[in-house]
């Protein structure tokens, strides 16, 4: 754990309980060994969209969506909310949990590569979330600069990677060390990195 565990179960205890929906994805993800954001990063996730107004989102890497479903709800209702996803499995499941959540009609599915359907979409978003495959970390910070607007966030999850940044042994280990070295060196971000639970990176388009 990157925090202190009793912290951790401090901060999550402090938590309030989440909707049906939610709470149902969290316990499916846990028995099916599926890693999601969590609760803790989920309002996060939503407090930052809040501050800014984001309306226009795309998520890189959307598992069964329960990041998706923090973003879409804390967008509102003019959202346009862009899940992609490499598994058509994962994406039925999160279409299925959209629909119950009542988000479905602001977010756009996509199954396939995430930087492949980023491309293919026009213009700029006001928020994009990285949350793929970690040895594809340096790949996304190559394609995102052009795709924020100015004042736009960049917001990456998994940036400590469960400590092993700091005795990198495995490629995907050496991929988000290389990752964090390079966005912080970024003259495109202003960058700064929250130890909440497995490292939150917020870079913020200049």
């Amino acid at each position: 754990m990157i925090t202190d565990p009793n912290i951790e179960r401090y901060m999550y205890d402090l938590l309030p309980a989440r909707d049906e929906v939610l709470t149902e994805i969290e316990a499916y993800a846990a028995e099916h060994k599926i890693p999601i954001i969590g609760p803790a990063v989920g309002r996060l996730l939503a407090a930052l969209v809040l501050t800014t107004r984001a309306k226009r989102i795309f998520e890189l890497g959307s598992a069964i969506g329960y990041s998706t479903i923090w973003l879409a709800r804390a967008a509102g209702p003019q959202a346009e909310v862009h899940y992609s996803d490499g598994s058509a499995d994962n994406a039925e499941r999160a279409r299925d949990y959209f629909n119950r959540a009542g988000v479905a009609s602001r977010i756009h599915v996509h199954v396939g590569d995430a930087l492949t359907e980023l491309a293919a979409e026009p213009g700029t978003f006001d928020l994009v979330f990285n949350d793929v495959d970690k040895d594809g970390y340096p790949a996304v910070l190559d394609a995102v600069p052009d795709r924020i607007k100015s004042g736009g966030l960049f917001v990456t999850d998994n940036t400590l990677w469960h400590g092993s940044v700091l005795e990198p042994r495995e490629q995907s280990d050496h991929a988000v060390c290389l990752f964090n070295q390079r966005l912080f060196a970024s003259p495109h971000f202003f960058v700064t990195q929250v130890p909440i639970r497995d490292g939150v990176s917020i870079g913020v388009r200049l």
